[in-house]
């Protein structure tokens, strides 16, 4: 297959919009199929698109690439958002899994039930200011750079980026401990490709909506 990359996922963020942003920092334009019912998903279980039965799945180079983690690498190497070098990919590989655990939590909010929202909000909102932000504040300032790695954009510095405008929604002032992170995040935000994804009308996802959540449910349920 050639072309543009295309992304099957429901029409929200969850697990695919680190893939999307990704994209977008490396100025990829993507095409995206959304699953708006069970159905959907079933059709690409049945006909062999999803290796492990689940999406994000992603076609791009001839290939049916499924597994987030795995599409983020791919796509990161291949648009040299992987730093230049073995040591520098390995840092990229510990902060990027960090990001990964903060933003589980973070994607995870919307979906519990009612009685289990306060406690998770309580905890999510306590990693990221006493967990994970303070070592990404620590990072930038012993590195001295304008990037969380070497001197270049990488997919550390996007997928950060993401996660504190994600983790802002729920609590505005999340970064006022934080001086250096709110540095970089103006600075991240203005690299053109970025920028423009951060515009109204990008592919960027909204928050979910409380009244969404029961017809994605229904289409993985």
């Amino acid at each position: 297959m050639s072309g543009k990359p295309k992304l099957h996922y429901f029409n929200g963020r969850g697990r695919m919009e680190p893939i999307r942003w990704l994209l977008a920092a490396a100025g990829v334009e993507f095409e995206e199929s959304y699953l708006e019912k069970k159905e959907d998903l079933t059709k690409l279980q049945k006909d062999g698109s999803l290796l492990f039965q689940q999406v994000p799945m992603v076609e791009m180079d001839g290939m049916k690439l499924v597994q987030t983690r795995a599409i983020a690498n791919y796509i990161s190497t291949k648009y040299n958002l992987y730093g230049k070098d073995m040591k520098e990919r390995a840092l990229i590989d510990m902060y990027v899994e960090g990001m990964f655990d903060l933003n589980e939590l973070l994607i995870t909010y919307a979906f519990l039930p009612a009685d289990k929202k306060e406690q998770h909000f309580a905890n999510m909102i306590d990693k990221a200011e006493n967990r994970y932000f303070p070592v990404f504040e620590k990072v930038l300032k012993g590195h001295g750079k304008d990037f969380l790695v070497g001197n270049q954009l990488s997919r550390a510095d996007v997928q950060l980026l993401e996660i504190i405008l994600m983790a802002e929604e729920y609590k505005p002032d999340i970064l006022a401990k934080f001086p250096l992170l709110q540095s970089f995040k103006a600075r991240i935000s203005n690299i053109p490709t970025i920028k423009k994804f951060l515009q109204p009308g990008s592919q960027r996802k909204p928050l979910i909506r409380e009244e969404e959540v029961p017809n994605v449910l229904k289409i993985f349920y």
